[in-house]
Order: structure tokens, then C-alpha cells, then sequence
């Protein structure tokens, strides 16, 4: 259930929980409040049970319902749903103790044999080591012999990067009017922090979701909650790098667009006449139980249950209609109902919109009073108002944190489990494939310098791995869609043909190149991150652009590539990948086809080409790729010198689109001829366009 008041720890203590499976669940006791804060931020609420007449333990946040007090670290319900790493309960009800070494109990004859070989296991100490007393490892120089199983753990059996190749990318300082936070002001990562951000995070979409069950009857679109984080960050001026505190306007247009067009309900792809006869009358039984439980004008209410009506007497005479004729009755009613439903359902939605955006900023405070709080103990003064850079240029280079990072965080360990590294800290693990932890280790060894030893990685790790769990949710694969990358072999053409060196939309995880723009300045500098697209402003240099997609941040992309190409006099492109959208039509690729730094375009046929999943990192090898189901357009955006240098001409555009078909699954496909599988849209302009242009 969503409350008004969030914000505080005692505000938490003291909201009444509702059991998730329906909306008409009888309500809880008043949980009690004598919980230690760790098990509060944790979820954990005291309640008292009627029938039993003892109290339980009930976890807002994974619908855990416990007798005994629980232990927090020992049981993580979603990555251990059995409890096999769960510390046993003592026989006389005591509360049982944290134990010194945190190792996962192992519960079958098997484990006991081969722990030392499945298992390796590296603990982080709390207690810092001077580099000067580090041994070196000749595997890993700067790596102290107390961490040679970290050695067992970097070992790449797959690799979908190039990690040798250097930039060519030079930068100048934001101008005066750029107005988004600098990257170089974000607070150090730090565990404890990280963990509570999620927490808030989780606690944000379930409050999305009951607002959307109990005020409009339907789920939340999928994955809105995604893109609205993404929408939102395109204009936050606000502190949080995840969470949105600071924006105008306040009701997002894309969260408030998505539900509108989910009411009365949502309609699903139809294959089968019965399915569409049956969608028909729930959407007609929905419009009716709309506009009859809104106040709506007489005449709105007299032409919608008109309509209704009129649909449940051609149900019941026609029994002889087809798939296409109950869609076409379906459009129709949608086109007579609809424009009367939004407007009854208008305030409401806006209401869903501003209410989670007003969580949003509570949480941000908190989160960000716990943060300061730790640079306070550790004697970290807090930032302060950034300074102008000064005007000159420089060679890319990963995000520096201005604020000192704090002393090393302990509590954190690793072990391995088959092909997947299990990194742990207070019972929550995140999981990542060995070899994009390798690929982690090295882009971390190429990119921190605070940090010689390495005594920090394994925290920053947890914190990256985290902030895009919760990001793109807790559902298998969700979100991946809005982090897939391009086949190996177009990323090869790419640097070959048109000397890419650098990827505008990338994270640690899915980036071919180790210089790359990425969503959070804070956990990816660390790993090479250059900071987000939009806070980068290069004067020269090739890149690659794949943009996960959110209209709004497209539209910010093309504005800010436009402005980088009309102020540089250096050579500068842009390759640009997005789906080709035409009903309704993207408004960025139409601004990009009109742009006068448009130098080519080329259409990719929708199940001719193929995409890296966004959860590579966690996958399995054979859902690594998958077709685009998607016409994808191509475009080249250069000013005079970067089309001088690297010219999309007609031999160069064969080659890419060639790469295509060896890429993934299709290598080992006969693929058709080039016209099957692309639509060059446009050709190099000749140096007499450029001169009309």
C-alpha cells in the first residue's frame, strides 16, 4: 500500500503493510518498532500475529514472513530462496551471531570434496595496506599475495571487447550553460550507501506498482518505471546519480503517456480469433467500470455506455465474426471511448506521477544524509560548489572524483559458483559471468588511481554490479533491452573503416572500448567511464553511438551531438544506431534525417542483422545474441573535417553492412544478398552539396 508520508526511518517503522496478493487483503497489525535499524532499512517490520498471538517478522520488500528475529547477511530470499547459506538457528531461541567467516554453509557430501577446487573464496580486510608494504604478484603486479585467489577468478574464457585500443578523442571543458551536475562532483561509492539505495529503489517501483493496482486497476507498463528513470535523469539537476530530485516538469511525460495508454486496460498481441472476442468484451466491461466510477460529464458518460452497450449486442448476435472483425470493433469503441476515459483518468494518472516523483526526492535526501554522514566520520569535508575548469583542451580520459574516496570498505567477499562470480556484502550478492569479471579487474587496473593495490576492488565491483540491478530491476533479463550492444565484428569494422575508438552510450559491462560514455560517473569511472554523453563535449574523434531508448533522451542526443558539430573545427563523427520507428515517427530520427551534418544513412532489415543481449554479463552463451526484430537505421553525423577523414563512402558501407552477417549466429548462416538485408537511404554527399549546405 502506498502512503503520504515517506522519508524518515520512524515513518517506515510505522507503515501499515498489506499482504501483495490482492488489493481487498485484510490489513496488518501496526508493526512494533524495537527492531535495529539495519533489519528496518532492511525491510524488516515487527508484527503481531492474532491468530498466534505472538509476534512475526514480515519484509516489505521480498514479502518474507519470519517467526524468529531474522539475521541480517545470513539469508538473502532472492539469491538464496532455499536458505542453503542461511546461519542455523540455536536450539535455545537465542539470536544467533554473526560468524567471523562468512562462508556459504555447504549441505551436501559433494560441496565437502570439491570445496577447495569450486570454491574460492577472497575476504576483504577492513584493515588498509600501505602500498609500500604490498608484495607484488607476477601475475597481477600491485596485487598483495593475500589476494592470489582473486588470480583463479580473472580467467576470460569469452571476450566481446578490445581493450588495447587507444582514443583519439580530444575534450574541452562543459561550456558556462551546460547546467547538468559535472561528473566530477558525484560522491566516492561506497557499500553501505549503495545497499540503502537500492533498498529505496525497490521500495520506489512497489509503490509504482500499488499505485497502479489501486487507483487505475491495471499493472505498470513494462518496464516504465525504466525508462521514466531514464527520462528523468536527462533534465535532473538533483544530487542522486540514479534517482531523480531535481526536475522540471514534475509529472513525467513519459511515465504519465505510458499508463494513459494502458486505461481502461491493456491490450495485449492477439493470434487467435477467441482471444480477440474476449479482449473485446473486457475492454468494454473496463470502459464501462471506468467512466461509472469517475465523475465524468453527463454527455461522457451517456456516449461511453452507448458504446458499450452497442458492443455487447453485436457480441451476442454475431457469432460468426472474425479475428479481424472483432480487432476492427475493438478500434472502433477505443476511437469512440477513449478521448472521454483519458480525460476522467487524467487526474489520477498525473497524481500516480507526482506522487512517486515526491518519494523519489524524500529517498534522495536520505540517501544522501548517509552518505555525508560517513565523509563526516572520516574527516571528508562535504563538496562544495564546483569550480570552472579551466579552457583548455585534453586527451580523454576516465571521471575523477573530486571528493576523496573513503578508507577501504571491508565485509565484502567473492567465490565462485561454475562460470558465475558471486560477490557479497550484508547477504546480498550480485552475479557476474568470470569473464566480464575479468574484463572488470583489467578495465579497473587501466583506469583507477587511487587505488594501487586494488584493495578497493572488490567493493566497487559490488556497488557497479548493484546500481544496474536496481536500475533495470529485479526480473530475469529485465531492462536489457535498454543496454544491448552491437555484434564484435561491427564493433571491429567500425574501428577499421571509420576509426571508432569510443562508445557514447556504454557501461563497464557491455562496452567494447575502454574509453566509453556511461550513466554514472561515481561506480564507472572506476572502470574507464568518461561520464554521461550528455555532460562530454569532444572537439575530436570517431564514436559509436547505440542509445537506449527513451525519446527524450534521443532528442537530448541529437541536440547535443548538433552542438558539438557546429562548434568544433576538428574532425569529429558521430555513428549513430537507433530503431528505425515510423508509425508513430521517432522525432529524433526525423531531426537527424533533416540535420545538415547528415552525410549517410542506411536501413538494416528488421530479422537480418543481430544485437548483443544487455545481460551478457549474466546470460547464458546461446541467448548471448538474438535478431532484432526491428528495422534498425544507420546514420552518420560529421562536420566537414570528420567527413574529410572518415567519409561514409559506398566501398565503407559495404564493409560494415557486411559485418553484420558474421556477427553471432548469422556467421554461420547463409545470408542473402546485400539488397535483402539493407536499404542504403541517401549517399555521401559530394564536396558541391557540402558547399550548398
Amino acid at each position: 500500500m502506498a502512503c503520504d508520508n515517506h522519508g524518515s526511518p520512524e515513518e517506515d517503522t510505522a507503515l501499515v503493510s498489506l499482504c501483495p496478493s490482492t488489493s481487498n487483503s485484510p490489513q496488518l497489525p501496526r508493526p512494533l518498532s524495537d527492531l535495529p535499524d539495519e533489519l528496518l532499512q532492511a525491510g524488516w517490520e515487527k508484527c503481531w500475529s492474532k491468530r498466534e498471538s505472538r509476534p512475526y517478522y514480515f519484509n516489505r520488500f521480498t514479502n518474507q514472513s519470519l517467526w524468529e528475529m531474522p539475521v541480517l547477511g545470513h539469508h538473502d530470499v532472492i539469491s538464496d530462496p532455499l536458505g542453503l547459506n542461511a546461519a542455523p538457528i540455536p536450539s535455545d531461541g537465542a539470536t544467533p551471531e554473526t560468524p567471523k567467516d562468512n562462508r556459504p554453509q555447504k549441505r551436501r557430501i559433494s560441496e565437502e570434496l570439491l570445496a577447495c577446487d569450486s570454491v574460492k573464496k577472497l575476504k576483504v580486510e577492513s584493515t588498509p595496506v600501505t602500498p609500500a608494504s604490498v608484495p607484488s604478484s607476477p601475475v597481477f603486479p600491485g596485487v598483495s599475495l593475500d589476494e592470489k585467489q582473486l588470480a583463479a577468478l580473472i580467467k576470460p574464457t569469452d571476450v566481446y571487447w578490445d581493450l588495447d585500443i587507444q582514443s583519439n578523442v580530444v575534450v574541452k571543458p562543459p561550456p558556462p550553460s551546460h547546467l547538468l551536475p559535472p561528473p566530477s562532483q558525484a560522491l566516492p561509492p561506497h557499500p553501505e550507501v549503495e545497499l540503502l539505495r537500492s533498498q529505496l529503489v525497490l521500495k520506489l517501483r512497489q509503490h509504482y506498482r500499488e499505485l497502479c493496482q489501486q487507483r487505475e486497476g491495471i499493472e505498470p507498463p513494462r518496464e516504465s518505471f525504466n525508462r521514466w528513470l531514464l527520462e528523468r535523469k536527462v533534465l535532473d539537476m538533483g544530487p542522486d546519480p540514479l534517482l531523480p530530485s531535481d526536475c522540471d516538469p514534475t509529472v513525467s511525460p513519459s511515465m504519465f503517456q505510458e499508463i494513459m495508454n494502458d486505461v481502461p486496460m491493456r491490450l495485449s498481441r492477439i493470434k487467435h480469433r477467441e482471444e480477440a472476442k474476449r479482449l473485446l468484451f473486457k475492454y468494454a466491461e473496463a470502459a464501462k467500470r471506468l467512466i461509472e466510477s469517475r465523475s465524468a460529464s453527463s454527455d461522457s458518460r451517456k456516449l461511453v455506455k452507448w458504446n458499450v452497450e452497442d458492443t455487447f449486442s453485436w457480441l451476442r448476435r454475431d457469432h460468426l465474426a472474425t479475428k479481424e472483425d472483432y480487432m476492427d470493433r475493438l478500434e472502433h469503441l477505443r476511437r469512440q471511448c477513449g478521448p472521454h476515459m483519458a480525460a476522467v483518468a487524467r487526474d489520477s494518472v498525473e497524481g500516480i506521477c507526482s506522487k512517486i516523483y515526491r518519494i523519489s526526492r524524500e529517498y534522495v535526501k536520505r540517501t544522501r544524509e548517509k552518505h555525508l554522514a560517513l565523509l563526516r566520520e572520516a574527516n571528508i569535508p562535504e563538496p562544495g560548489p564546483p569550480e570552472a575548469p579551466p579552457e583548455k583542451l585534453v586527451f580523454c580520459h576516465p571521471v575523477r572524483l573530486s571528493v576523496p574516496a573513503l578508507h577501504q570498505q571491508g565485509g565484502v567477499d567473492v567465490h565462485l559458483e561454475g562460470s558465475m562470480v558471486c560477490v557479497r556484502f550484508k547477504g546480498e550478492t550480485v552475479r557476474v559471468n568470470q569473464s566480464y569479471f575479468s574484463k572488470l579487474f583489467q578495465l579497473y587496473r587501466f583506469s583507477c588511481t587511487d587505488d594501487p593495490g586494488s584493495e578497493k576492488f572488490l567493493s566497487r565491483v559490488w556497488c557497479l554490479l548493484r546500481r544496474y540491478q536496481v536500475m533495470f530491476g529485479t526480473a530475469q533479463y529485465e531492462g536489457s533491452g535498454l543496454q544491448e550492444a552491437l555484434p564484435v565484428h561491427v564493433f571491429q569494422a567500425l574501428h577499421r573503416i571509420f576509426g571508432v575508438t569510443s562508445e557514447c552510450f556504454a557501461s563497464p559491462l557491455n562496452c567494447y572500448f575502454k574509453q566509453y560514455c556511461s550513466a554514472f560517473p561515481d561506480t564507472d569511472g572506476y572502470f574507464g567511464s568518461r561520464g554521461p554523453c550528455l555532460s562530454f563535449f569532444p572537439v575530436s574523434g570517431s564514436f559509436e553511438a547505440n542509445p537506449p531508448f527513451c525519446e527524450e533522451l534521443l532528442d537530448a542526443m541529437v541536440t547535443h551531438f548538433e552542438n558539438l558539430l557546429e562548434s568544433s573545427d576538428q574532425p569529429l563523427s558521430f555513428i549513430i544506431f537507433i530503431p528505425e520507428g515510423r508509425d508513430p515517427p521517432i522525432s529524433a530520427l526525423i531531426r537527424m534525417e533533416n540535420s545538415r551534418f547528415k552525410r549517410h544513412q542506411l536501413v538494416l532489415s528488421a530479422y537480418q542483422h543481430e544485437y548483443r543481449s544487455g545481460a551478457q554479463y549474466v546470460c547464458k552463451r546461446d541467448e548471448l545474441y538474438y535478431k532484432a526484430m526491428h528495422n534498425t537505421a544507420v546514420l552518420f553525423l560529421q562536420n566537414e573535417p570528420g567527413f574529410l577523414k572518415w567519409a561514409p563512402t559506398p566501398e565503407r558501407v559495404q564493409e560494415l553492412t557486411a559485418a553484420f552477417k558474421h556477427s553471432g549466429r548469422l556467421s554461420n548462416c547463409s545470408g542473402g544478398s546485400e539488397k535483402e538485408s539493407t536499404q542504403e537511404e541517401g549517399t555521401s554527399k559530394d564536396s558541391m552539396t557540402r558547399d550548398a549546405d
